[in-house]
This record gives C-alpha cells, structure tokens and sequence, in this order.
C-alpha cells in the first residue's frame, strides 16, 4: 500500500509540511513531520484550535475535503470508494497535556507546561497517514471510511461524546483506533479481547461543620479531618470485598485538603481521587457502597457529608469479530511475530470506549519503544516514542478498513444515529447533561 505521497496542491500545505516535501515525498517523512510540528506546538483540550487548522491545511494540500469544525475543534474526512458497501470509521485523538516537556530534542514543546506526552501527536500523524493511504486505493474501498479527529481525549467532559452527538457515527458500522505503547518494542501490534481499559471516574467528598475546633479539644466538635479518614479508609476496603476479586478495580484518594495550622480543627475537610473498574456491573456496586458508608458517618457524626462522582469513560471492550480482522490483517502484512497478546486489562482510561457503546470496534497497541529513550511511560515529562511505526501502523489500519468493508464486518448493527442520551460523560451527580456540544465546549474553559 501507499509508500510515496504528492500533494494536490502544495500551496494549501501548512510550511512545516511544505517544507519537507517535493514533487513526492515518503508518506513516513510526511508523518514525521506532522507529528513533530504538532509536538512542538501542543494544545490542550478544546483549544486545539491551531492543531485543528495545521490537520485541514494538510489533508486539504492532498486533495481531500475537510469537514468540520464538529464538537469545537474536531474534524472529518470521508473517503469514498468505488463500491456501495457500508461505512467505518477510524479516530484519532489531537489534545496535549498541561504538563512541563522536559526532553533535549529539536521538536521538544514549545508551548510552557503543555505536552504530547500520551503520544496524541502520534496518533493524529498516522490518522493523516490512514486518509492518505485510503484515498490512494479508493477502488479497493467497497463503501466508505470516515477518518476523524477529536479534541479534549484528556478532559472531563471528553470529546468522544462531543463527537458522538455531533454525529460522527452515523452511518458507521464500526471504528478503529489505536494508542502508542513504550512498553512494546516498535514492530509489535498489542491485541486483547473483551476489556481493554478500566472505567475511570473521578471522586470528590466534602465534610463541613460549623465553624472551626481547637485540636486541644477535638471533642467540643466534630474532627472533620478524622471523620475524613475514617471514611477513606471504608473507601480503600471496598474493591474486592464487595465485588469480585478476579475483576480488577483501583481505588485511589490522591488529593487531600485540610487546616493550614497545626492546631486548627478545619471547618471543611475535603479528598478526591479516582475509581477504575472494568466491570460496568463493579463500577455501581463501589459507586453505591460509598454513597451508603458516606450517609452512615454524616449520621453517626452529625456532620454534612457530599460525595460527588465526576463520570469518566467506561471500559474499552474490543469486539471479537473486528479484533479478528485486525488479527489476520497484522498477519497478512507483518507476520504471527508482530503479534503481542496483551495478558490483561489496563487500569487507564479512554474515551475511545464511548464509540464503542454505539458501534462494534477494536482498540490496538501500537509499539514504539526501541531504547531507554523510547520507553519512558506514558505521561512521563521525557516520553517519547520511535517513529519508525507511523507509516506502517497508517498503511496497516487502511488495510484493516479496507478488509471491515470487504468483509462485511459488523453489517448486523443498525446505521440509524445513536442514542444521544448516553452520549455523554463528565458529570457530577445532580448536574444537568450539556444540551449542546458548543455548550459543553464553552464551559470546558
């Protein structure tokens, strides 16, 4: 498939792109190049403004039409082929990360405290690349491909159901996207049936009493940083002991906010952190334990208790006709070797599972470790990945498109426009789901 690339138009090329290419140029030289100029300039969620104008600037400059802005700052292709079979989709996530790039290379961050360090500049590099390789074999297409760009991967509340509800899916019978590992060597294709990711929810109590105490006398009132430990350590006693230990769930407290004096009982004590399950079933049983062992101690002690939940993403779960595909389309390209079966879940999250409640799809490994320089872990403030991988992981996941239609994978799911209603995340318990996805951007930031 596609190896060489020529623009349609080099005057709609972005420079960093127009620089780099003639006549005809590698598609892995086009890539590189995508993703370190979006590497040096790294947006956060819902202000990818710049990020969104470089990816139509380039697709545009290769001759394809560009859609959008959709959910803020999202985007879309459609490549259509020369059959009349149905219609998939691929995504790919562009948001950064408001942390400090502390590498030594020349397309470090540019931007103070913000990064691609989940490799989302990756991931937007090889979506380029898929759209590229698809347009090149239209006749090989027997339907249509919708390649699409999402903000805000990082955020609450996420793109996916921003793009959900601006109608990305409809009409697709499937999506595939895939996510750089640095624990994999480049070269490695990491495949898991069922959960791929945990849910990841965000918690938040709040314990107040009237007025301040002395910690001399603890006892004229209520403690309520003791009353806060005592309900963290309920919260810490719950996964797998009310649910089943052979399904993996984490729960975390990771802030913790008190007096600022040594001998000052505050007024409020307050705790958050996450919980990840992979069980939808697991994640409501924690979520209804800790709502009860919050209503206990606000009777026994007298005290006024919240617990919010902030909801994140469900699980990524793959399904097991288009991970197949995936399957046989590594072995058909690469060989059994590139295979890597991932062993278990991941406990991170991953907004890619909202498309996935929607539509059949699978989510991959992409390996692009090869080095102590590679392997840093995702999110690491020196994370960076070989970029070997950005061209074959581009031609492999057109092939895989190009197979799903061929196929007629997944032509049982219905094409009419999905469920709104559970197109959404990112909400508190008591607040009212966005109306709109420019709604919901606006008070992102």
């Amino acid at each position: 498939m596609l190896s060489t690339v020529s623009p349609n138009d080099p005057d709609l090329l972005p420079d960093p792109i127009a620089d780099i290419v003639g006549e005809e140029q590698s598609l892995a030289q086009v890539l590189i190049g995508v993703r370190r100029h979006l590497h040096k300039h790294p947006e956060v969620g819902m202000d990818e403004h710049d990020t969104s104008r470089f990816i139509r600037r380039t697709l545009e400059g290769y001759g394809l039409d560009v859609h959008g802005p959709i959910a803020g700052t999202g985007l879309y292709v459609d490549i259509e082929g020369d059959g009349t079979g149905s219609a998939v989709g691929y995504r790919a996530d562009i948001d950064a990360l408001p942390t400090q790039d502390q590498k030594r290379v020349p397309y470090r961050s540019q931007i103070p405290n913000v990064a691609h360090l989940c490799g989302h500049d990756a991931h937007t590099a090889i979506a380029v690349g898929v759209a590229l390789a698809l347009d090149a074999n239209r006749s090989a297409i027997d339907g249509r491909v919708r390649v699409f760009f999402q903000p805000n991967e990082e955020g609450l509340p996420s793109g996916a159901p921003l793009m959900i509800r601006a109608g990305v899916l409809e009409g697709l019978n499937g999506v595939y996207g895939v996510h750089v590992d640095p624990k994999l060597d480049v070269g490695k294709y990491g495949l898991i049936e069922g959960p791929v990711t945990a849910a990841s929810d965000r918690f938040e109590v709040k314990i107040r009493q009237e007025g301040t105490g002395h910690s001399a006398r603890p006892h004229e009132g209520t403690d309520t940083v003791w009353v806060a430990s005592q309900l963290m350590n309920q919260f810490y006693q719950l996964t797998d002991r009310v649910t089943d230990p052979r399904n993996p769930s984490i729960l975390t407290v990771t802030m913790l906010e008190g007096s600022d004096a040594h001998n000052v009982i505050p007024e409020q004590a307050a705790f958050g952190g996450t919980l990840r399950t992979v069980s939808s079933e697991d994640r409501e049983t924690i979520r209804a334990h800790m709502r009860r062992a919050t209503q206990r101690l606000k009777e026994v002690h007298s005290v006024h208790v919240e617990l919010d939940f902030e909801d994140g993403s469900p699980p990524v779960i793959n399904d097991k006709t288009a991970l197949r595909n995936v399957a046989d389309t590594i072995r058909e390209i690469f060989g059994d070797q590139a295979i890597h079966e991932i062993p278990q879940s991941s406990m991170g999250g991953e907004d890619f599972a909202h498309y996935l409640q929607h539509v059949p799809g699978a989510f991959i490994r992409v390996g692009t470790a090869s080095g102590p320089e590679t392997s840093y872990p995702l999110h690491h403030h020196r994370f960076d990945l070989d970029e070997t991988p950005l061209a074959p992981t581009a031609r492999l996941m057109a092939r895989v498109l190009i197979n799903h239609l061929e196929q007629g994978l997944t032509e049982a799911v219905a094409s009419a426009p999905p469920d709104l209603a559970t197109a959404d995340n990112g909400r508190s318990d008591g607040q009212q789901r966005a109306s709109s996805s420019e709604d919901s951007s606006e008070r992102r930031h």
